[in-house]
Order: structure tokens, then sequence, then C-alpha cells
């Protein structure tokens, strides 16, 4: 899929690759949307992965002394969902990076990452919208800030030049007279794209609305505000009828598409019911219901690996995998899920649909679950991965492993390997989930044969072993 793989140690090195490769160079972080364009051949004329997950400081989200929070390139999902401030002063992308995808996803996807690929379906660029967001954009020429509303030019279409990488994420903090919420409409709980969405923001006194930010995503080609909607609301109070009225405006800003998930007339119709359930919870101080106090994240505290800067295929990939040294001279050009399956012979973990969505492939990368299909093999080097080879000690199998097999959860067996990955991290991190906590950390492993029952069943004995 490509040619050259480059682990970089400082943005200045990114961007003096990107000034002389240009367009035949992409920078990758999660590469959970950049690997499938790849593959699917979306990206055209790649050559070079520039890797930026190991340059320092990228990966923080902070506030400074003008209360404004700024996120670095490298935050994911799971770091805003799992985010005291986020939660406290911008909700509404926390609960919106909740929804993304699965835990394995969260760990490996990137907000800015979510940005530039530019979807309008994509679920954090509602809320940053209706927050106000900037990005910051550096390459070797100079450095700019662009409003997220002028960032877009169309359908995965941006303003950035060939030669830019995204630095800074900032937007300013919500004060104390704001409330706002984060609502998405898809075909499944998780792991969907949504068919609408909505970023709501109030600014309030008392009853009354003093400012309104309402942003829809996924009916147009555009991330838009329903700047009627938003009009309308100033300096009116918010009792039924006026949410209804708001709602009926929101409608006007949406212009739909019919395609394979959804039709246009279902969607403009869902605009109207998800602005008024936003702006009634609003109301009733139940916004933030349905999003867990503690998300479970699939990852557990590891000391960092340093920086291993290396182009491959010049270097060999030098990994660690289940507690043991491997040198791969080959397989640069691969996914970390077939670098394991073919390079080292680990056939445990299973290729279901190589899209990241049924979690077959579900390994730990320095302590954190991820979708092994969507991770580029050069990323192991000097990395530590376990696989399901790597969870029994010796002939014991660990309490997972047992259970699936006192419980009767293994049907085709297939898919068990995930399941049993998702759960033995699950266990580390809470050693005594609640039944609600199983199921948050099974969302991104499917299941053709069963009811999932047996393997909750399998989960929750293992945690009581």
């Amino acid at each position: 899929m490509w040619q050259n793989y480059i682990n970089a140690e400082s943005i200045e090195e990114v961007t003096r690759l990107l000034s002389e490769k240009r367009e035949s160079a992409r920078v990758v972080a999660g590469g959970t949307d950049l690997i499938l364009e790849l593959e699917r051949g979306a990206r055209k004329g790649v050559e070079t992965l520039i890797d930026i997950t190991r340059i320092p400081q990228l990966n923080q989200i902070t506030m400074d002394e003008d209360e404004v929070i700024h996120l670095g390139a490298l935050v994911t999902h799971n770091d805003c969902a799992s985010s005291k401030l986020l939660r406290s002063r911008a909700y509404p992308l926390a609960r919106a990076a909740w929804e993304v995808g699965a835990p394995q996803i969260r760990n490996r996807g990137t907000v800015a990452g979510n940005l530039i690929t530019g979807s309008p379906a994509n679920d954090t660029i509602a809320p940053l919208m209706a927050l106000g967001a900037n990005v910051t954009l550096v390459s070797t020429r100079k450095t700019r800030t662009v409003p997220l509303k002028k960032f877009y030019l169309g359908v995965r279409k941006t303003v950035m030049e060939p030669d830019e990488m995204l630095v800074d994420i900032s937007f300013p903090a919500m004060t104390k007279t704001q409330r706002g919420t984060f609502i998405k409409l898809a075909l499944r709980r998780a792991q969907a794209i949504s068919l609408v969405n909505a970023a709501l923001i109030l600014d309030l006194k008392g009853d009354t609305v003093k400012s309104a930010s309402i942003t829809l995503g996924a009916v147009t080609p555009i991330i838009t505000h329903a700047l009627q909607a938003e009009k309308f609301l100033v300096g009116k109070k918010l009792n039924d009828n006026n949410i209804a009225a708001a709602a009926e405006l929101a409608v006007k800003s949406a212009k739909p598409i019919s395609d394979v998930r959804s039709s246009a007339s279902y969607r403009k119709e869902m605009v109207r019911v998800i602005t008024q359930r936003g702006l009634t919870a609003i109301r009733d101080g139940k916004e933030q219901a349905g999003m867990p106090k503690k998300p479970i994240l699939l990852a557990t505290t590891k000391p960092e690996t340093g920086i291993q800067n290396s182009e491959f295929p010049t270097a060999p990939i030098e990994t660690t995998v289940n507690g043991k040294k491997y040198t791969f001279n080959s397989g640069h050009e691969k996914t970390l899920l077939r670098l394991l399956r073919e390079e080292g012979v680990m056939v445990g973990t299973k290729e279901g649909c190589a899209e990241g969505e049924c979690g077959a492939c579900t390994v730990f990368l320095d302590g954190k679950a991820v979708m092994s299909c969507l991770v580029p093999a050069p990323r192991a080097h000097g990395a530590e991965i376990i696989t399901i080879e790597g969870l029994a000690e010796g002939a014991s199998l660990n309490p997972v492993q047992a259970k699936f097999i006192e419980q009767n959860a293994v049907q085709c067996g297939y898919c068990i390997p995930g399941f049993i990955m998702s759960g033995t991290k699950l266990l580390e991190e809470k050693p005594n989930p609640t039944r609600n906590e199983i199921e948050q950390a099974i969302t991104g492993n499917l299941c053709r044969c069963t009811g999932y029952y047996k393997i909750v069943k399998a989960i929750e004995e293992a945690s009581n072993s």
C-alpha cells in the first residue's frame, strides 16, 4: 500500500519531509481512516507515510490562561471521552468522541484525523464547529490558524496544502452559563456512521436563551449551522412550543441525500427529532444522560516506549510480541495484522472484515486494545504487542479463556480471539465491571453465531474468579 514508512521524531522533520515529498506523502497517526482509503484506492499516488505517533507533547489536552482549550494532533477519541476538562468545559465534544466507533477504534483514531478526513458524517466536526474551533497548520513556509468553518471546501476537501501538518485544535471553553450536548442517530448503537448528528450549545440566563449554536452533521456537504433555528431561539424561553418551532427551523438548514443507509426525507425528519430531543434535554438538565461517568477505554497505563526514529524498508522492524523479541526484515508495507499472521506466523489473530468493523483482529499495542487491521506494520517498531497467543501462562489459560470454555461461549470460534482480548483488557482496566461496562467493552467485536449472552456471562464469571 505504501513504499516507504518514516517514524518522525519532531514537527520540523515532518514539515521538511512534506515539503520534499508533497502529494506523495501523508501523515499517519491513528490511521483508522487513512489505511482504508489507501486500500480502497481513494488516496492515489501516496508512496510515503510519515508516522507522528512518537512525537512528544502532541497528545495533550490543555487549557490556557485565556480559557482556550487546545487539543494536540495525537489526541484520540478515548482521550477526549475520558478527559475531565472536556467533560466539564466542552461536553458536546467529549460525547461525540465517545460515540465514535468502538474502544479499539477510539484508542487509535485522532480528532485531528477526523477533521482532516472531512466526511460530513464524522462525529467530532459538528461539536467543534459549534464550539467555534480553529485549527493551526504548520509548514516550512509558515504557520497559519484557520477557523474550522473555513477549513472545508466540500466533501472530504479542505484548505490544507500538501506540505502542511495540523498541529493544534483550539476553541473557547464553555462558560458557566453555557450548556450543550451531542446527539447521534445511526443504524446501530456502536461501530456505525451517523445518519444524522447534531451538536447544540446554548448560553442561558435562567430559562431564557442568550445565544445558540446548533450544527448539523451528515445532512449537508459541509457541516453547517442551523442559522434560522439559532436566531429564533435568542431571547426565547425554552418551553415546548419554542423548542418545537426551533426544531422545525433546523430542518430548513438540512439538504441531505438519499443513499443506501437512509432516504433524504428520513434524514430531514430526524434533524427535527434530534434537535428537539437535544433542546429538551438541555432544558431539563439531562444533556449528559446515557454518557458513562468513566467510559471503558480498553487501555491500561504503559511506560512511554520512546522515539524510534527509523525509515522502512531500509531498517528492519524490531518489536516485542508476547514477551519475545522479533526482527522482521519484510512486511513493512503491510498492516500489523498481516505482519503478525504472515511474517510472524501468529495466526490466532483473525482477519474478519479488514475494515475495523468486526474486532476479530484485536491485539494490545503498548497497553491499548487496537484493531490490528488498521495499524501500519512499522508502528510495531519499538512497541510491545500482545496477541491471543500471549494470554495463557504455559499450560494455564487466563481466566477469560477458561470461562469461555466453561460457559460454552465459543461457537464457530472465528471471532472469539477478539472477544477474549477485549474481555481480558477490560478486566485489567476494571477487575469488577458491571454488565453495562462489559457490553461497552465488546461493542467493537461482532459475533455472527450467538446472541452474546454466553460471551457476556463468560466475562462476568471471569471477573469473579
